[in-house]
């Protein structure tokens, strides 16, 4: 499964205003809840649970929160590029701007970590990252994320 497989142009937000970790995971869930059609709420349990067990802050500035939710229809993916880094808890202590949300069914399991892997695997590019934080808009984002798609398919 590639990232783009994951997001739609729609679940790209290149320039949200958000002052902390706590409101970043608000809004990630009120947004997703508009995807999935779950309770906002429900969302928002899921990922503050999921940072009790450890900061879904991975280091240079990127935050992978995840979490599995009951009555999920497929893996989701929404990406949000903040306008300004924020506390995120993250293992190397410093901000984070570049974040991608991935919620799946409770149900899945090799799906669920193979997702996780694949994002991982492509925002631990320097390149990927750099490109990301210099994009100009959702579209741009978009195309970075088919285009390494692409690349690998080659």
């Amino acid at each position: 499964m590639e990232v783009c497989e994951l997001l739609a142009p729609d679940r790209i937000f290149a320039s949200l205003k958000i002052p902390s970790k706590k409101k970043t995971l608000l809004e990630l869930a009120q947004r997703a809840a508009r995807v999935t059609g779950l309770h906002e709420r429900t969302i928002f349990d899921i990922l503050q649970e999921r940072e009790k067990l450890g900061t879904t802050g991975v280091g240079r500035g990127i935050a992978i929160p995840h979490g599995k939710i009951p009555g999920l229809d497929g893996i989701y993916g929404l990406f949000v590029r903040l306008e300004s880094p924020i506390n995120f808890d993250a293992v190397d202590n410093e901000p984070v701007d570049l974040i991608f949300l991935l919620l799946a069914p409770e149900t899945a399991g090799a799906e669920h970590l193979k997702a996780l892997a694949r994002v991982s695997r492509l925002l631990r590019s320097v390149a990927m990252c750099e490109k990301l934080r210099t994009a100009k808009n959702a579209k741009e984002i978009w195309d970075l994320f088919a285009a390494g798609a692409a690349s690998r398919a080659a």
